[in-house]
Formats: C-alpha cells, sequence, structure tokens
C-alpha cells in the first residue's frame, strides 16, 4: 500500500497554539543570545537554556498530538499506511529528543 502523502496541521486552533509557543521560544532564544552577549551569569544562562529545552520538547509534543490527531483521521481510509507514517514520523521524533 502507498504512504499517504504528508499534510500539515490543519486545525487551526492547534496550528495558532503551537505558533505561539515557537514565537515564545524564539523569543527566549533573543534573550539568551544577549545575555551570552552582554556576559550574563552562566548559572542565569543555563538556566534559561533548560527553560528552552523544556519549551521545545512541550512543542514538539504538542506537533505530535496533532499529527496523530491527523494520522487518525487518515487511519479511517488507509489504517496500516497511516499507523506506519506515524510509527516512522514518532520513531524520526524520538531519535532527536
Amino acid at each position: 500500500m502507498p504512504n499517504i502523502p504528508p499534510r500539515g496541521i490543519n486545525m487551526e486552533g492547534k496550528r495558532k497554539r503551537i505558533m505561539d509557543r515557537f514565537r515564545r521560544i524564539e523569543g527566549q532564544l533573543r534573550g539568551l543570545q544577549n545575555m551570552v552577549a552582554n556576559e550574563g551569569p552562566c548559572e542565569d544562562i543555563l538556566i534559561q537554556v533548560a527553560a528552552v529545552t523544556a519549551a521545545m520538547k512541550r512543542a514538539g509534543v504538542a506537533v505530535v498530538e496533532a499529527y496523530l490527531e491527523d494520522c487518525l483521521e487518515k487511519a479511517r481510509q488507509q489504517p496500516e499506511a497511516a499507523l506506519a507514517d506515524f510509527r516512522k514520523v514518532l520513531a524520526r521524533y524520538m531519535d532527536l529528543a
């Protein structure tokens, strides 16, 4: 059975919340850059790095949840292909996490 072409997150509310998360993370990263540029205390920088890391993990979980919901919708039409695609994507994500 052929793979189902990938689609983006199509649920408007979920997409907005995910984009908001990434914008907050972007702001945190700019703050980190300023802290490093201004020779901020290493302890504060590491605390902010940990905060950004945690925020990225939470954003990843939100994307996985949205993908899973989309995958479940696809599963109604081609369950084997949808499950195989989800497993592949999840394995890649878990490798990087």
